[in-house]
């Protein structure tokens, strides 16, 4: 089941080597662990420092991690090549994650969570590598593509599922999972839509208190050169 999950996010994402990519919401720091295997560069940002410290211990220094709200990340606008939000917080509000997401990404956005409409979603709650899926908001591919529209009315979505039968199922019926066509298919119980971002805007996340050292060309600091990491 992991691994259909897995090849779907592959498939939609195409993550390549050294480019930068952002977990929102990472938890103890999985998705992280994955995508770093495939030779990105990753930071994590999650509201809980007990989270931090769990993907801490899993990823050592291979990764950056920071405190951060998924309404209010604390970066500046265009910072990464990838953003992610695989099983986002039910508390916090979608739209103005995927509107922060969009804002700190300069390529490309994947979007993961329950559908609610898949019969195999019914049987509950289980867990996979990324964490349970009963910390997920469930939600439904039009629901998704309304939210990303909302935000980048141009843009265009690629969206799959996978996972067409019960947990317990598993692995008795993989032949069978493996057969079903996942993309632009609405009833599997993990949904992924990835779309694209062209960024438009630059602004400094943090106020400037003296002048940058990395300036470009006629004295003016570089996009984003005034953002501080703590203990930097």
């Amino acid at each position: 089941m992991d691994r259909r999950e897995k090849e779907l996010i592959q498939r939609l994402l195409k993550p390549m080597d050294g480019e930068r990519l952002l977990d929102v919401g990472c938890r103890e720091g999985n998705c992280l662990r994955f995508f770093r295997r495939r030779g990105c560069n990753v930071t994590g940002t999650d509201p809980s420092q007990h989270m931090l410290d769990m993907a801490r211990e899993k990823l050592g220094q291979r990764a950056d991690l920071c405190l951060g709200n998924y309404e209010d990340l604390p970066f500046s606008d265009n910072e990464f090549d990838i953003v992610t939000l695989i099983f986002p917080d039910p508390a916090c509000n979608l739209q103005n994650a995927i509107n922060e997401a969009i804002r700190v990404c300069r390529g490309r956005i994947f979007l993961g969570t329950i559908n609610r409409y898949s019969p195999a979603s019914a049987y509950g709650v289980r867990k996979t590598t990324w964490g349970p899926y009963g910390n997920a908001l469930p939600s439904s591919i039009p629901e998704m593509t309304g939210l990303i529209k909302s935000a980048l009315s141009d843009t265009t979505i690629k969206w799959g599922s996978v996972i067409f039968f019960p947990p317990g199922w598993y692995p008795t019926v993989s032949f069978f999972e493996e057969k079903i066509p996942a993309m632009k298919n609405p009833f599997g119980s993990f949904i992924g839509l990835a779309f694209p971002v062209i960024y438009t805007r630059i602004t400094i996340q943090d106020p400037l208190g003296e002048a940058s050292e990395a300036k470009a060309a006629g004295g003016y600091p570089e996009p984003g050169a005034a953002r501080r990491r703590t203990g930097e």
